[in-house]
């Protein structure tokens, strides 16, 4: 058995607690061949999938989103969960990596924090983005000013 086959069940446990049920499951299915990269102490900091980059594991033990990590997030939670929704006067910038304003922001899961990683997904359901809230819920929803989405990765396929 290979240090990878003994992470995966660690890092399904992670994203189920970040994420919610079912999230480690999407993103670590056991039918997938992952590549997990290491630091030079060997703590699991990449997992790589066919399709790109699913996580990054950060030091504070936190997953930040790879854009495949995203879709499979988007494809396997229930709405409106690890979501923000934008309309039609942002998704083209958002795509091209641009961050979400509040005033742009359409919905958004009401348990999203500041810090959190989101999926941003237009009002049709296509996912556009991937990205760390800067905000809560409650003020994106609000705010009629400010970056509610520090967009890492778009979606410009």
């Amino acid at each position: 058995m290979s240090d990878e086959d003994h992470d995966v069940p660690d890092l399904r446990t992670l994203a189920d607690y970040q994420f919610g049920a079912g999230a480690g499951a999407a993103l670590f299915p056991a039918s997938d061949d992952l590549e997990v990269r290491r630091t030079s102490s060997g703590r699991p900091e990449q997992v790589i999938a066919d399709e790109g980059r699913l996580v990054s594991h950060g030091v504070d033990g936190r997953f930040t989103l790879g854009l495949a990590g995203g879709h499979r997030l988007h494809d396997a939670l229930d709405y409106p969960t690890a979501r923000v929704v934008v309309g039609d006067d942002s998704e083209p910038f958002v795509r091209e990596g641009k961050n979400v304003f509040a005033k742009f922001v359409r919905d958004v899961d009401p348990a999203v924090r500041p810090g959190d990683e989101v999926c941003v997904v237009h009002h049709d359901g296509h996912l556009l983005a991937v990205g760390r809230a800067e905000l809560d819920a409650g003020s994106m929803r609000d705010f009629d000013s400010g970056m509610a989405v520090f967009v890492r990765t778009g979606a410009s396929d």
